[in-house]
């Protein structure tokens, strides 16, 4: 069984933290949540959007089951809004939802959707669907309402972060479902590229961009302020990052065993000294040496 520690990027986890230990940051959230948000926007959704179901395009919908029951998690609700802008999001603390737009559907390969659609899946695995709400709701101009404050300000700034860094995680899973080329060549995708430029695209040049403006994000204390100012209110990092994190993944013995005993279809356990997956027939982990039976 796969769990979000499988999956879960450094810089999420590390980010998640801060964001937790921020003085105010649980009357932050109580405060959002008593505004009865979620519900409203369910509401726009179910009425905006056609859920999908074995009755309503099912060629659509069957992408979803085989991707929660390789997750292990629950099916969420499945929504298609018809808008040419190629995208997809997760929505709702307690009643889950996916959204996919008829862009999206049109723009990307089966195996692209896939990609997709278990990115999205990982917001659900990763337990990253509350927080991502609040977000929403910030990007959508509730403070206009004047209930936050400005001294939430840094709050939402954190969440952001936060946000973006939560993006590589599900990367992972993305890449995990289909594989890691896949996955970034979504990225270009996403951005509305055709497949007649995109499907030439290397992948491990565009990566060195991301290296590229690493140097460029960290040469000196005024570029730094530039680089966060520039991406402070973004959700979603720079493609050339997302792709070179992916691909960096990919590489790891991490990703390999994942691949190995999951897509085997084997019955598997979790290593307790070093946390690998494993066959169930192993009597010793072969990655530690720890004693299984």
């Amino acid at each position: 069984m796969i769990t979000a520690s499988d999956f879960i990027h450094p810089e999420d986890a590390a980010a998640l933290e801060q964001l937790e230990s921020i003085p105010g940051f649980p009357t932050f959230v109580k405060k959002i949540l008593e505004l009865g948000l979620e519900q409203m926007q369910y509401g726009i959704n179910m009425a905006s959007a056609i859920r999908l179901s074995p009755t309503q395009l099912p060629h659509l919908y069957n992408r979803l089951p085989p991707i929660c029951q390789k997750l292990g998690i629950k099916e969420p609700e499945f929504y298609l809004l018809m808008d040419p802008s190629p995208n997809a999001w997760t929505f709702g603390d307690t009643k889950t939802y996916i959204t996919i737009t008829s862009g999206l559907v049109e723009t990307m390969t089966e195996r692209e959707l896939d990609a997709v659609i278990a990115h999205e899946c990982g917001h659900i695995l990763c337990r990253h669907v509350l927080y991502h709400s609040i977000a929403n709701y910030i990007l959508r101009g509730i403070d206009s309402l004047g209930v936050l404050g400005a001294c939430t300000i840094p709050i939402q700034y954190a969440i952001l972060y936060w946000y973006r860094k939560s993006e590589l995680s599900c990367d992972r899973v993305g890449a995990f479902i289909t594989d890691p080329e896949t996955a970034a060549y979504t990225e270009a995708r996403l951005a509305g590229g055709p497949i007649s430029i995109t499907k030439d695209i290397n992948l491990e040049e565009w990566a060195k961009q991301a290296d590229a403006y690493e140097e460029i994000r960290t040469d000196g204390l005024w570029n730094k302020a530039l680089q966060v100012y520039a991406i402070a209110a973004q959700t979603h990092p720079f493609s050339a990052v997302r792709v070179r994190e992916v691909l960096k993944w990919a590489k790891t013995d991490q990703y390999k065993r994942i691949v190995e005993h999951l897509n085997a279809g084997t019955d598997t356990v979790r290593c307790k000294t070093c946390g690998a997956i494993v066959p169930d027939s192993w009597a010793y982990c072969k990655y530690c040496g720890e004693k299984l039976k």
